[in-house]
């Protein structure tokens, strides 16, 4: 089959590989229909995940086809249409059975963390989508099976950026009448915006750097700040705001831009990304107020501002999305029209033209805010 794989660090390439085979009796194999490049891929092909091997298949938003299925498979079957969450959990470990799908304790042989789809062996070494078949193991937990009168635009993102979006709200703890900072406008940013509107929210404001990212945040009809305009953003924002938001949501992680200071430390080894969506969390928040950080992130942040959270009573909130948990609500919001994610998508290729999606999306050009690929 044709697959986007990992060659090295800005090298993803099309390529035959091997066609996917049931390994265990709870696999399905799908016949991918639709699949997209995250933000989190980029993370990937800029080398900034550990364990990542050329020939490494990309990709873990994915939905299709099951094609095949093992005798152990009970929740789908041959020929239903299916969107595949991206953690891999097993689904009757501790974790899975208390919610907590994305670190389920069985499913990543090589960390504590739970298994990913297309995330390099640190997470499992699970093939990912980006290709015209996926394997997708403990198939009785994953897959949920979409309506076929939705078409594929309307549910894909239920694989993972709708739930964390939703996630992330939800753990911010976004209630009537808040006033939210959304640090990010990509795509998880934008969705994060909609659902902040949806819950009530009384003021939104949206932080980025890339213009036509911002344009569509204020297509919402919420506030927005290009932080490149602000000696410091965070302390703009509180002014701003007469003391800090309620809740602000890191939609960025290892994105974010680096200060001179913090150069030097990736430079000497000594942290994985950026600090300055933490920094601005920081200082835009309010006292008592809560964090919310579902952009990815790597290892160990040795001038982390924890002080400015401990003094002020702050809450923080991390992690990866328990997707699973999510997706059947959020299909239904769809089914019942209270909720569009289309609108965010700007580029639909052929499978063929990924490398091309990974280029325009990385360097954020031609208005690209989310690609998807058709095997």
């Amino acid at each position: 089959m044709k697959a986007i794989v990992y060659e090295g660090i800005k090298d993803v390439r099309l390529e035959e590989v091997a066609d996917p085979t049931i390994q265990n009796d709870d696999d399905v194999i799908v016949k991918v229909t639709s699949t997209a490049i995250c933000g989190s891929d980029l993370h990937l092909i800029h080398g900034r995940v550990p364990a990542m091997k050329p020939g490494f298949i990309m990709g873990h938003e994915t939905m299709g086809i099951v094609e095949e299925a093992g005798k152990g498979v009970a929740n789908v079957k041959k020929g239903d249409r299916v969107i595949v969450p991206f953690p891999v959990a097993c689904g009757h470990c501790f974790f899975c059975e208390h919610g907590h799908y994305s670190q389920c304790g069985n499913s990543n042989p090589n960390g504590e963390a739970g298994g990913l789809f297309g995330y390099s062996d640190a997470y499992g070494g699970y093939a990912g989508g980006q290709a015209e078949y996926l394997r997708v193991p403990y198939a009785n937990v994953g897959p949920v099976v979409v309506p076929q009168e939705l078409s594929d635009e309307q549910v894909l993102f239920l694989t993972d950026i709708l739930p964390t979006s939703r996630w992330g709200v939800d753990i911010g703890g976004v209630k009537p009448g808040d006033t939210v900072v959304v640090l990010g406008c990509g795509p998880v940013g934008l969705l994060t915006i909609k659902w902040c509107i949806l819950l009530g929210a009384k003021r939104i404001i949206a932080v980025d750097s890339v213009d036509y990212r911002l344009r569509h945040a204020e297509s919402y009809g919420v506030e927005t700040m290009n932080f490149e305009e602000y000696d410091n953003t965070g302390l703009e924002i509180k002014e701003r705001t007469h003391g800090g938001a309620d809740v602000v949501i890191d939609c960025v992680g290892m994105d974010g831009k680096m200060s001179v200071m913090e150069k030097m430390e990736a430079a000497l080894k000594l942290q994985a990304g950026s600090k300055s969506a933490i920094e601005i969390s920081s200082e835009a928040v309010r006292k008592c107020g809560t964090v919310a950080m579902v952009g990815v992130y790597g290892g160990r942040y040795n001038t982390f501002p924890l002080g400015n959270f401990f003094s002020r009573n702050i809450t923080l909130k991390i992690g990866q999305c328990p997707a699973q948990g999510y997706v059947k609500p959020i299909l239904e919001s769809i089914q019942k029209g209270e909720f569009d994610a289309t609108d965010i998508i700007t580029h639909t290729l052929k499978l063929e033209e990924g490398s091309q999606g990974y280029s325009i999306f990385d360097n954020k050009e031609d208005g690209c805010i989310k690609v998807i690929l058709k095997p």
